[in-house]
């Protein structure tokens, strides 16, 4: 029996569509059957699709992990709706009421308070009240330390007691996992705060940073005190924060390329309905109240009415810490609950809680309600797809697909209703071997991300193409680099196309058959299978890569222009659909994406430049009759008289200027040659470098390439120069030494041992006796004719240096 409670129950596939239905063989990885099943949408005959994604919880900024979730979204979405061409309605939630929001709404209140009366009660009552957060929060999440202990004996007593995490370790010795995460950034709050502490004492530390550092073990300690006292019928103390990040986290997935949803819901605004909801779950009879006012789900009436609870993860319905979390951390444990598994639809407000009204009594929704009512009221009695991050599967999704089945159901209770019928979860992002949360604290905001140049949006969403939707992604320097690799060769790509583009020859279409090529086909075949396999995107980026590579080893004499750009264009469509080309259309006509084209108003005076270069190089390097004439001649060929149209282009026109100048004022010499070179290279490297523009010389004498710098061409140019700086140092050092050897040469070995410690020698300078008057022992002269032997060759080789 126990085996058969974790099995996952029947899942029930769509109505079939009829044969002429021409839907794409698209098979979903489908959480409820943890298998990859057919996709057939409930209206199928208009190619129409319902979505609901779980939204933020906007209590603090969004960080990279959940850009995971909403940047994965997104990506299928665009594949949905722009490649399978599917109607895709899409409706995310936003939670602006529930716990965490209460709590952290609250704190900040409490803290800004706190703030005032302590510049009234003077430092020796904030001190204390600090000591006392301090030891509190010792108590509650680093036990193993004394919490009387003073500030400055805390970081000893850490490391002491918990060496074994601060290694890498878990506390029992084996291999550490989120619980030791939890417990670092308890330690390095703890750290901060005794810190902070310990430098008041001796007034070596802000009062901004005093605040920055005592933060985390002060707010909940206020709020233990003081959290039930506040007046929270007052939802601005809760609201100014909600629309603070809800505000944000919109500003952030915008600048990460997320398409916007086409319905955003949020909590607040569904007061009325979500209490409508409970009530028809109550009177179908799957909810009890309780007498402070709450109401609970009833698993057991749930299940007895041939209902499946835990759809998802039935093998996870008995974790007390998973449905604890699923609770909230201001749920507290009702003895009226007819199973401890019953969870909250409606929540009685207890004070400093925000309220409203329902039959029950003051209250506000439980956190699972939220998405059935506000999927239920957007999307009806049966959804195509529900998604969100995989850490919500159990308790949130499976409670939140009970209570919407017990809402739906047949009143009769004879036949299941399936709320959802493809359920998909996003994969974690990892640092470290933790997820990436807020409640680790070791996250990465996607403003930080972005504003630092840690990540672009391309850079990241390339990253989570790579490692696909449903698995777990570890931030590692291997992905980085391969992320990095695959975008500059894409980017190369798109710049020597649109060359191909800027510069096509119609002559060369003759006798080359004007079909498809065949490696474009192929490619074309094969990424529609793999995105019919579970929207497979790490195979459809290496399909790209690789026909990429094909092209660039084909010889271009065998390929009209057409194919070439056609294969442009189809690279083109899918990176414009995975959303990595900013606002551009899946079938937007452009080539290429955005960072490789070359401002309009700098061509003229660049193509003046490249092609004076070109000719001056082809000339240099030829031989016969050059001279200084024929520069002055290849110079103004070139003169680009009109004054810039534009600010922007005076740059430009600068450098064109200077170089016919520069080229007009050489001389007839032995090298000539040699000077014209360098100059085109100081062109290339420096002038035009620094206007962020690069010449890329081409073999088989095809002219220069006028291509942006980018990220790679400036790392590969950084590496350049360390190396030519490591030898330059090297021969500098070389050169030190071999100065030094020949200094030493100077002194003649008839003279090296003529000083104060001895006082007698030989014709040959060998010491005889030492300053004493006693001989030289036979080892030791034995010794001192070796290091004579080795002045004499240096001395030699002096004199023989200086007499050439």
């Amino acid at each position: 029996m126990a085996s058969q409670a974790r099995q996952q129950p029947h899942w029930q596939p769509p109505p079939e569509p009829s044969p002429d239905a021409q839907l794409p063989p698209l098979r979903i990885w489908n959480s409820l059957t943890r298998s990859k099943t057919l996709f057939i949408p409930l209206d199928w005959e208009n190619r129409r699709v319902t979505w609901y994604a779980c939204g933020p919880t906007v209590y603090d900024d969004a960080h990279l992990g959940h850009a995971r979730n909403y940047v994965s979204t997104d990506i299928i979405r665009r594949i949905m709706k722009d490649y399978f061409k599917f109607d895709v309605k899409f409706v995310m939630n936003i939670t602006d009421v529930d716990d965490k929001i209460i709590l952290r709404g609250r704190q900040q209140h409490l803290l800004e308070e706190f703030k005032d009366t302590s510049c009234r009660s003077g430092s020796f009552a904030v001190e204390d009240t600090c000591l006392a957060a301090l030891k509190a929060y010792l108590l509650k999440n680093l036990p193993l330390v004394p919490p009387d202990i003073a500030p400055e004996e805390v970081s000893q007593q850490v490391k002491e007691q918990y060496n074994l995490v601060l290694d890498g370790k878990a506390l029992d010795g084996g291999v550490a996992g989120d619980k030791e995460a939890k417990i670092k950034m308890h330690i390095k709050t703890v750290l901060a705060a005794s810190d902070a502490l310990a430098s008041q004492k001796t007034n070596s530390i802000s009062a901004d940073q005093f605040n920055h550092q005592i933060r985390d073990v002060l707010l909940p300690y206020l709020d233990a005190l003081y959290g039930a006292t506040i007046d929270a019928s007052d939802h601005s103390i809760f609201t100014k924060l909600t629309k603070k990040f809800d505000d944000r986290f919109m500003e952030d997935v915008r600048a990460l390329n997320c398409v916007d949803p086409d319905v955003v819901t949020r909590v607040t605004e569904y007061g009325p309905q979500i209490v409508d909801f409970v009530d028809k779950v109550e009177k179908n009879g799957f909810a009890y109240k309780t007498s402070d006012g709450s109401v609970y789900f009833d698993i057991e009436a749930f299940e007895a009415a041939n209902n499946n609870y835990a759809r998802l993860e039935p093998w996870n319905r008995n974790d007390r810490d998973l449905q604890a979390d699923g609770e909230g951390a201001l749920t507290k444990k009702s003895s009226e609950k007819r199973s401890d598994a019953d969870f909250a639809l409606w929540k009685s407000s207890k004070p400093g809680e925000p309220s409203w009204p329902s039959p029950w009594g003051e209250g506000r929704p439980g956190w699972h309600i939220e998405c059935s009512a506000m999927a239920s009221d957007k999307l009806g009695s049966q959804i195509d797809i529900h998604s969100g991050g995989i850490d919500l599967a159990f308790p949130h999704h499976d409670n939140e697909l009970a209570q919407s089945e017990a809402y739906w159901c047949d009143k009769s209770h004879k036949s299941q209703h399936q709320w959802v019928n493809y359920f998909m979860h996003m994969g974690h992002l990892s640092i470290q071997g933790s997820k990436m949360s807020k409640s680790l604290k070791n996250f990465t905001t996607i403003k930080e991300a972005l504003s630092r140049g840690d990540w672009t949006p391309r850079g990241l969403r390339i990253v989570f193409l790579l490692g696909g939707w449903r698995e777990g992604i570890e931030i590692t320097e291997d992905l980085v680099k391969e992320g990095s690799a695959w975008e500059d060769k894409v980017n190369n790509f798109f710049i020597k196309m649109n060359d191909v583009l800027d510069n096509q020859d119609s002559t060369r279409q003759n006798g080359i058959q004007q079909s498809v090529w065949q490696p474009l086909q192929k490619a074309k075949d094969n990424a529609y299978d793999a995105l019919c396999d579970s929207f497979n995107t790490p195979l459809v980026m290496r399909i790209i890569s690789e026909l990429i590579s094909e092209y660039n080893s084909t010889d271009k004499t065998a390929l009209s222009t057409e194919q070439m750009l056609e294969t442009a264009r189809w690279v083109t469509s899918i990176v414009n659909m995975f959303g990595l080309n900013g606002s551009a259309k899946a079938d937007d006509e452009l080539i290429g994406w955005s960072g490789i084209g070359i401002p309009e108003y700098a061509k003229p005076y660049l193509t003046s430049i490249s092609r004076m270069r070109d000719n001056l190089r082809r000339q240099a390097r030829a031989s016969g009759d050059f001279d200084s004439r024929k520069l002055k001649d290849l110079a103004s060929d070139d003169q680009n008289e009109s004054p810039p149209e534009t600010a922007e282009a005076a740059p430009y026109q600068a450098v064109l200027s200077k170089f016919q100048t520069d080229v007009s004022a050489l001389t007839d010499s032995e090298k000539l040659s040699k000077d014209i070179l360098q100059l085109c290279d100081r062109i290339r490297d420096v002038d035009l470098w620094n206007l962020g523009i690069y010449l890329e010389d081409r073999p088989d004498d095809q002219p220069a390439l006028i291509r942006p710098v980018t990220k790679e061409l400036r790392a590969a140019k950084a590496e350049q120069e360390a190396r030519e700086e490591q030898k330059k140092k090297a021969k500098e050092e070389r050169e030190k030494e071999a100065a030094a050897k020949a200094d030493k040469g100077k002194l003649s070995h008839l003279d090296m041992f003529r000083t104060n410690e001895y006082s007698a020698w030989d014709e040959e300078g060998l010491p005889v006796r030492v300053a004493g008057g006693e001989e030289i022992t036979k080892s030791r002269a034995k010794k001192l004719r070796k290091e004579w032997e080795r002045q004499r060759r240096m001395h030699e080789a002096w004199r023989k240096g200086n007499e050439s």
